[in-house]
């Protein structure tokens, strides 16, 4: 069944009706390829933009290998003057691998699914 409301809306047309779909009948515009170059020009800029940001943290990370070496190699050079007991006495309250990965991977899991709820 369908409702007579709609099918007199759609027979009812004003001015503004008529001079919408003569517009939309007419002959598209001849722009001798000048859109076609903006969406090409379009698309460029947006792999620019996507691809900027990656490239960048990959130039700063070669930038910082060096001094993270230092760091790391100094911070194994203090670890002898930390006591013994203190090292074997935290090792315990420190969580595992499997379970740091574990933990990222449910974060991860949460964060997809919060955004899957918003769309």
């Amino acid at each position: 069944m369908t409702s007579k409301i709609i099918n007199m809306a759609e027979r009812i047309k004003d001015a503004e009706d008529r001079l919408l779909e003569s517009m939309f009948e007419s002959v598209p515009v001849a722009d001798d390829g000048f859109s076609i170059s903006v969406v090409r020009k379009l698309r460029r800029r947006l792999w620019l933009r996507r691809l900027t940001l990656p490239i960048a943290a990959a130039v700063g990370a070669l930038f910082a290998v060096k001094p993270l070496a230092g760091l790391v190699t100094t911070l194994a050079g203090l670890s002898v003057l930390v006591p013994q007991n203190i090292v074997s006495a935290t090792s315990n309250l420190i969580p595992q691998a499997q379970t740091i990965a574990l933990g990222a991977v449910l974060l991860a899991v949460c964060l997809l699914g919060l955004r899957a709820l918003e769309e």
